[in-house]
């Protein structure tokens, strides 16, 4: 292979066009300001970096060069002469690329905000139509107590809430404007970088030239944090693909996330939620990746940093296509309403209720658990539930059942009773979703 061939990126970093033109328009008036230029060069090359943006917007190709920074340089020299040499004064694509990219992130993290808020969205809407759905909370997957499918649905709503702080503060660390930096000394020009920064709408100018140069932390970051959100996107496919097979039956997806099967034509495959549940590992292995490629750089800058694009757009590609579909697919999906609470007669749900009810009475909760668990194993032998019991049956295993031991047997009870704050009871529900929603607007 050529060795040219071998280190062009432009294949990859065309994507940040836009970004480089947008830093460089910024960078020429600065130079302009300071009198580093003449104003009428800064003019003629702004006008020729937005002759070139308005090009690539049209779908126009720009001639292969080594990287997205020289191919927009020379394009700009051959349409405006050499005065178009003068762009690059006070500055090296060391800082220049490092510009580019925190532009790009900033965008992209906007972008990954409103799809995740999308999501959200649906998640409370779905919740909302269902909020009185009773259905088996599980542990370990195994039946554990009654709660509302409201409740559980919104607990990724709270997860993608976790999500966003996560990506607002990975934001605001990448929103430093390096440019100014040069290869990694800064400059002996009379530069204005909180100039430019103003221009481009940053909050802060990068405090060492060395450092921002060599510095991808914040894409490290934006990579772990999508990877938190791509491990709660699987989470909740995983259990959207569990409730929609034949021994769940308590949800159905939309005919357009699912597939069928090329022999069986009874099928219905989640192939949707299982794709997102497999990108995830992509996801996984471009935080690898990036770790990898810095774990052990000397600096200042060095080429390898050009591997951390590639596994970036990846993340971010990925990230907004899981999530994009994500949103439909919760918003469309069918409750099986009836089939949850059928359900939720298999397990003994409210065994730790009828607990609760003797040690209310006084008795120790390591004692009244042993006495259930005691029951519990009487009803499994005479293939009874628990509701199903009798007064009497209940006393001999303890005289201080009475009557009201029997309506705390009942579902609906158990649920109603679970009001503490962040239950599952319906009045802390609705609690969740005011909370949510004001979250979302702020």
């Amino acid at each position: 292979m050529n060795p040219q061939s071998f280190i062009a990126s432009l294949s990859f970093d065309i994507r940040l066009a836009p970004y480089d033109i947008l830093g460089s328009i910024a960078h020429a008036r600065m130079l302009s300001r300071a009198r580093i230029i003449p104003a009428r060069d800064a003019q003629r090359i702004i006008t020729g970096l937005t002759a070139i943006a308005k090009d690539l917007e049209k779908g126009k190709r720009l001639p292969p060069e080594e990287d997205i920074h020289y191919a927009i340089e020379r394009e700009l020299i051959r349409r405006i002469g050499p005065v178009g040499g003068k762009l690059h004064t006070a500055r090296s694509r060391n800082d220049q690329v490092a510009l580019d990219l925190r532009l790009y992130l900033r965008d992209q993290i906007d972008l990954v905000l409103c799809e995740i808020e999308r999501l959200q969205q649906a998640i409370v809407a779905v919740a909302e139509d269902n909020l009185d759905v009773v259905m088996p909370g599980f542990t370990h997957m195994q039946h554990a107590q009654p709660i509302l499918f409201s409740h559980h649905l919104l607990a990724y709503a709270w997860m993608l809430q976790r999500d966003k702080g996560r990506l607002r503060d990975a934001r605001h660390r990448t929103n430093e404007m390096p440019l100014g930096s040069a290869a990694l000394a800064g400059t002996s020009f009379p530069i204005d970088r909180k100039y430019v920064a103003r221009q481009l709408g940053f909050a802060q100018v990068t405090a060492n030239s060395i450092d921002a140069v060599s510095d991808r932390d914040f894409l490290v970051e934006f990579c772990a944090a999508a990877s938190l959100v791509m491990t709660h996107l699987s989470r909740l496919c995983e259990e959207l693909i569990l409730w929609s097979s034949s021994e769940f039956n308590i949800i159905r997806l939309a005919d357009d996330f699912t597939s069928g099967s090329s022999i069986m034509p009874q099928k219905r495959n989640p192939d949707v939620a299982e794709i997102i549940r497999g990108e995830t590992g992509r996801i996984y292995g471009n935080l690898i990746a990036l770790l990898t490629i810095l774990k052990g750089l000397p600096l200042s800058y060095n080429r390898d940093l050009q591997e951390d694009k590639p596994p970036l757009f990846d993340t971010v590609d990925t990230l907004q296509g899981c999530l994009a579909v994500t949103t439909p697919m919760i918003a469309t999906l069918s409750v099986r309403a009836e089939r949850m609470r059928a359900l939720c007669a298999r397990g003994y749900l409210v065994a730790t209720e009828l607990a609760d009810y003797l040690t209310e009475k006084g008795v120790p909760f390591r004692t009244a658990h042993g006495t259930v668990k005691r029951i519990v194993g009487y009803c499994e032998k005479q293939h009874i539930r628990l509701d199903e019991l009798t007064l009497e049956e209940l006393k001999r295993f303890d005289g201080l059942f009475d009557e009201g031991a029997l309506r705390v047997l009942s579902i609906d009870q158990v649920v109603h009773v679970k009001d503490s704050e962040g239950g599952t009871s319906p009045r802390r529900v609705r609690q969740q979703i005011t909370q949510l929603k004001r979250l979302m607007r702020s």
